[in-house]
């Protein structure tokens, strides 16, 4: 994802996430850190379909946004993020993943649990303005 995606994104952002979206400001920030950053962006010949970042440290990572958008999904577009995701942080060598998933979205708690992620607790309110709880689920590296 580069500053020039920004436009496309903030459009996904509002079509999955409204009310609870990230600003461009946000977004900004977190492409000023590619020392712990990787955020990408899948795209065909439309443009862009999905994007995902990671927040990635010695000791933990967190995917910190995926999205694809309504009309592609349940193409594998958003797993296919979330590999990358997961292989950026194997070769970062960072020993656990991270996340938190809105309880309601069962689709997306699926497509984690498949990646070896497991609940480990709740965050009540999480999303905002919204207040939708959030599920928290951790993954560890095989042999971490």
């Amino acid at each position: 994802m580069t500053l020039a995606d920004l436009p496309a994104v903030m459009g996904l952002e509002e079509e999955l996430f409204a009310p609870d979206t990230w600003t461009a400001a946000m977004y900004r920030d977190e492409l000023a850190r590619p020392d712990t950053r990787h955020y990408l962006v899948a795209e065909d010949e439309a443009g862009v379909v999905g994007y995902a970042g990671l927040i990635a440290y010695d000791d933990e990572a967190h995917v910190a946004t995926i999205g694809v958008t309504g009309a592609r999904q349940g193409e594998g577009i958003g797993a296919r993020l979330l590999d990358a995701l997961l292989a950026e942080a194997d070769r970062r060598a960072v020993p656990v993943v991270l996340l938190e998933v809105r309880a309601d979205n069962e689709t997306a708690q699926g497509l984690y649990r498949r990646r070896g992620f497991a609940e480990i607790g709740r965050r009540r309110g999480y999303y905002q303005p919204s207040g939708t709880d959030a599920v928290v689920m951790k993954r560890e590296r095989t042999g971490a």
